[in-house]
């Protein structure tokens, strides 16, 4: 037996197939896979993502720490409740994994971690700060998460949770988060759609899925997810980055805050270097030209430029056709033709721009 979110008793209840996700016991769906998958594009759907980190960071040192823990700049973040993605790396500018760090106040941020790194991230956080001095990292494991997505996510959830929250949080952008009472709703997703992911305490998870349920808001699983993100050209760890892939090799350079010169974050000079001879591989999106399904790990023929490999590989729901997104040599160009290798049998993907679908719509 796994761990086990405070929804866990609502999946079973609701049909779901339970799967092992690092560690957690997961809905993979509650029925079906591709009928999930449209709802969330077509309407909205709901996603247990408890299993996620929260913690927080605080002292008077706090912005200070995250200037040299991440790869992207906090400076950013100076008005409540603004929301930063970045990369979190080792000397070697290998990604120790990707977050979302939240700017509470000048002594406090939010940090939202992948729950399969969760040992080695909060060990090198706590690691680093005590090198550091002057702050706490506090796990919040009694917090609960719950993502709501689609173009119909915002106002099914205002009217499940009551008008006041549209108050609160109607008029937020992209990355940006509100606090009403005990809940913190911010417009961050991992799926391409609009929508909101809400941090809540624990004991409140259940009542609070079960009001969104009773306002038409369906269950989503880990397989929908996995597909909406992918056609999204969002990363997964683990698959597109881990520690032997720096963010330059990951379509994640935009997450690297080089400017101001003197901000010496850890990784920094790994980047530099890298930078200083060229990047010998990008993340690239694939459309595959005929029947099959694109795979994690099947490998590549570049037109004499190396060998690629597919990272994260589906069929697209939305597009009724195979994508994925590859590892491979520097000078592949947006428009050429790769061979994959299907077992043993060589089809063609075209090199597209990424990503593939955003609000409902093909972007190839």
């Amino acid at each position: 037996m796994g761990h086990r979110t405070p929804l866990y008793e609502a999946h079973v209840q609701a049909g779901a197939k339970i799967v092992d996700f690092g560690g957690w016991d997961m809905p993979l769906h509650y029925g079906s896979q591709i009928e999930e998958h449209h709802k969330v594009r077509r309407d909205c759907g709901m996603f247990d993502v408890s299993h996620m980190v929260v913690s927080d960071l605080k002292g008077a040192a706090a912005r200070d720490f995250l200037k040299l823990l991440l790869a992207n700049n906090v400076d950013k973040l100076k008005t409540r409740g603004r929301a930063l993605y970045s990369c979190m790396l080792n000397s070697k500018g290998g990604v120790i994994d990707d977050l979302i760090v939240y700017y509470m106040d000048d002594t406090w941020f939010r940090i939202v971690s992948n729950a399969g790194t969760h040992d080695k991230d909060l060990a090198w956080m706590n690691a680093a700060a005590k090198e550091f001095g002057g702050v706490t990292l506090t796990e919040r494991a009694d917090l609960a998460m719950i993502a709501v997505q689609g173009p119909n996510a915002k106002e099914k959830v205002y009217a499940a949770l009551g008008e006041n929250l549209r108050d609160a949080a109607g008029h937020l952008k992209p990355f940006h988060a509100a606090t009403i009472g005990e809940l913190m709703v911010a417009t961050t997703g991992y799926t391409g759609e609009d929508g909101f992911e809400i941090i809540l305490p624990a004991k409140a998870a259940a009542f609070t899925w079960q009001m969104l349920a009773e306002a038409g808001v369906p269950p989503i699983g880990l397989g929908a997810r996995d597909t909406l993100r992918l056609e999204a050209g969002m990363n997964l760890y683990g698959s597109d980055m881990d520690e032997t892939t720096t963010p330059l090799e990951s379509g994640l350079a935009w997450t690297v805050a080089l400017e101001p010169e003197e901000r010496k974050f850890i990784g920094r000079e790994a980047l530099e270097k890298q930078l200083a001879v060229g990047v010998p591989r990008s993340l690239v999106g694939l459309v595959l030209e005929g029947r099959g399904v694109l795979r994690n790990h099947q490998k590549l023929k570049c037109n004499g430029l190396g060998d690629g490999e597919i990272t994260s590989g589906s069929f697209s729901p939305t597009l009724e056709t195979s994508v994925a997104l590859a590892r491979v040599p520097a000078g592949v160009k947006l428009g050429d033709k790769v061979e994959v290798d299907m077992r043993g049998k060589p089809m063609t993907a075209r090199v597209v721009k990424y990503p593939f679908v955003r609000n409902g719509k093909s972007c190839i």
